[in-house]
């Protein structure tokens, strides 16, 4: 059975980050990479600019967030078997349920807001290490 290996990004560094060091798991466990985005709205706006109409959509941004990420993997990891995809929700909530969802064997997130007013308000990490039904990987993004 391939095991699957989930990570959460949101367009920033330090998720890139993590997300390139869950490509290199992938790639020694020989398993599946999942990258997730995760939106907060299911949002769609029509603006108009000119004769130019251009259709926004939250979902679709995210969706090409998350492949975008993969697309870079596929480049630093040619080996890695890696697919993107985007779910409505808090991201911690996102990836816990897509993990359940694939029967992931783990969760890759960075350690932002693990410090400081993050760590007493909750971080990402430590909402998904507390309610992950798999294991969880939390790679040090900031110092």
């Amino acid at each position: 059975m391939a095991e699957t290996i989930i990570v959460g990004v949101d367009g920033s560094e330090t998720a890139q980050r993590a997300a390139e060091r869950a490509a290199r798991i992938a790639v020694n466990m020989d398993a599946e990479l999942v990258v997730v985005t995760a939106h907060a709205s299911d949002n769609t706006e029509v603006v108009k600019i000119g004769t130019d109409t251009w259709i926004l959509d939250d979902a679709e941004q995210a969706e090409k967030l998350a492949e975008q990420c993969a697309a870079s993997l596929r480049v630093t990891e040619p080996t890695a078997k890696v697919s993107a995809t985007a779910a409505h929700g808090k991201p911690q909530e996102v990836l816990v349920a897509e993990a359940e969802r694939l029967d992931a064997t783990l969760i890759v997130v960075g350690n932002v807001g693990m410090k400081g007013l993050g760590r007493v308000l909750g971080s990402v990490a430590t909402s998904v290490a507390h309610a992950a039904p798999c294991d969880v990987y939390i790679v040090k993004t900031v110092k």
